[in-house]
């Protein structure tokens, strides 16, 4: 065949070689600045206390739940006690106090209604008082008025027997007529006696009628304060009521301060949160912790994900949801995975000092975003891949 006719063949063929091996090559990004990333759990302690065993070591494959630290628990089981045993006689104040409010209520009820009772009767006892010695007065005024008369005819009697007297002795009278006249002398004497004898007792029993409303009056005012101190009961059952209520959040302080106490003990025994490998570790037997300070951490094996910086300008055409092959320098291996989430700022914006770019000499520097590619699962049936392990991944970007 002609040469000449050829070579415009060949060129035609370069050509699209040519244009297939670009469009193939525009059509991925991939970037080296990558790696294997993941949640490390720092392992910290909670309390303080001294290091009593450490039954892992480095590069220790761990459950979840596997004890990884103990600490010496004995303090924290004596505080467990007291404050078992402050919840105990909290709650036994409080059923005391609860006991009492219910018993005030009745007592205070009953002490109120028998006041009043007690009042209600003094003033009666007080009126019906009032009313003996008016009539003791009464009898008294005529127990004298009976006397002034008794006593004023026993003296015209007397007067008539000193006439009769001087008469009988001249026989101007008979001696009946004298008998008759002695006979109601000394009748009237005796009656005057007597009704001095009815004055006197007048008297006394005015003077008892007075004592007995003295007494009345002491019995009214005696129901009077017991009627003022029954009516502070509701007083006091608020008080009742308020203690109780005081007793009660006692009892709820020590209740947690029990679950503190609780919590503590449990904080003696540090177990893995998660599968993983130990790493990091620095606790040792004897050594004393405190709150905060990490003793080691525990690499998860699952759940690694891929951290790639992508230059600014490779992020054109890329998207959440496209597809990714990752080589894995340790292994040699292939992975796949899928774009997940595209950083919200570039890597020296997250830096500690970002660049100030406010400046004379300023020089445009392509800048790289923080890339998640989420892996497809059931990859790492051996568990090779380890967390920071350098990868290479190419987004297909079509």
């Amino acid at each position: 065949m002609d040469r000449r006719k050829l070579t415009p063949l060949v060129v035609v063929t370069l050509l699209l070689i040519g244009f297939g091996l670009w469009w193939w090559a525009s059509g991925s990004v991939s970037t080296d600045d990558a790696q294997l990333d993941g949640s490390v759990s720092p392992i910290s302690a909670r309390i303080t206390g001294n290091v009593l065993s450490v039954p892992v070591h480095e590069g220790q494959v761990v459950k979840a739940g596997d004890l990884l630290v103990q600490i010496d628990p004995k303090d924290y089981e004596v505080a467990l006690a007291k404050a078992q045993a402050d919840l105990a006689d909290a709650q036994g104040s409080l059923r005391s106090a609860q006991a009492d409010v219910p018993a005030t209520e009745i007592t205070s009820a009953g002490q109120l209604g028998s006041a009043r009772a007690g009042q209600q009767d003094a003033a009666s006892a007080r009126i019906g008082a009032e009313r003996q010695l008016t009539g003791a007065k009464a009898r008294l005024d005529a127990a004298k008025a009976r006397l002034a008369q008794a006593e004023a005819n026993a003296t015209r009697a007397s007067q008539d027997l000193a006439r009769y007297k001087a008469l009988v002795e001249k026989d101007e009278i008979s001696r009946q007529q004298y008998d008759a006249a002695v006979a109601t002398a000394t009748a009237n004497l005796a009656e005057a006696d007597a009704q001095k004898a009815t004055l006197v007792e007048a008297e006394q029993n005015v003077k008892i009628a007075q004592q007995t409303i003295d007494q009345a009056g002491a019995r009214v005012e005696q129901a009077s304060a017991n009627y003022h101190i029954a009516t502070t009961g509701p007083q006091m059952l608020e008080m009742k009521r308020a203690k109780a209520a005081s007793a009660a959040a006692v009892v709820a302080q020590k209740q947690a301060l029990l679950e503190q106490a609780q919590l503590n003990l449990a904080y003696c025994n540090i177990v893995a949160p998660v599968d993983g490998i130990v790493g990091k570790k620095t606790a040792e037997i004897g050594q004393n912790v405190g709150p905060g300070q990490q003793l080691m951490a525990v690499v998860p094996v699952g759940g690694l994900f891929v951290t790639a910086n992508f230059k600014e300008t490779e992020l054109r055409h890329m998207q959440v949801g496209q597809k990714v092959k990752i080589e894995v320098d340790s292994t040699g291996k292939s992975l796949t995975g899928v774009v997940e989430a595209i950083g919200g700022a570039t890597g020296s914006r997250y830096s500690l000092l970002p660049p100030e770019n406010a400046t004379g000499n300023y020089v445009k520097v392509v800048q790289r975003i923080p890339v998640r590619i989420k892996l497809d699962p059931n990859q790492d049936s051996e568990g090779r891949l380890r967390v920071g392990m350098s990868v290479v991944p190419k987004v297909s970007v079509r």
